[in-house]
């Protein structure tokens, strides 16, 4: 190994070569040293507006069973707990970008629900769910 200086004792036919630097990573002289990981199914918009869009037509078809406030929020519930069970899958087997709008539907959904019990809990002064 060369250090950039002479060797002892002198040799005339020693070639000078720098010390090798390390890269600092900011100009790669070559290929990574590990390998990189892609992910099978990346998340994309088109899949989280598929599942924003099933989940808004899951849970407008359930609400759409309640005939009464308390009917309507208990349905949207029962609904919301189906579609985060399918999320749930779909994240560990599917289209993670289907689960999240799934989810985000869904947290969308159940904050109306829960607005719409606010509204009419505070008019009526009485607790619609039971």
């Amino acid at each position: 190994m060369t250090t950039g200086q002479q060797t002892f004792p002198y040799d005339p036919g020693a070639v000078y070569r720098p010390a090798p630097r390390t890269p600092s990573g900011l100009f790669p002289a070559g290929p990574p040293t590990r390998p990189t990981y892609r992910e099978p199914h990346p998340v994309t918009a088109a899949g989280v507006a598929a599942g924003g869009g099933a989940a808004f037509g899951w849970l407008l078809l359930f609400g759409l069973l309640g005939t009464d406030v308390a009917s309507y929020v208990w349905w949207t519930v029962v609904a919301g707990l189906l579609a985060w069970l399918t999320a749930l899958l779909l994240v560990r087997h599917g289209d993670r970008g289907v689960a999240t709008g799934i989810a985000i539907v869904t947290g969308g959904g159940w904050s109306v629900a829960a607005a719409v019990l606010a509204v009419r809990w505070a008019t009526s002064a009485d607790w619609p769910l039971w």
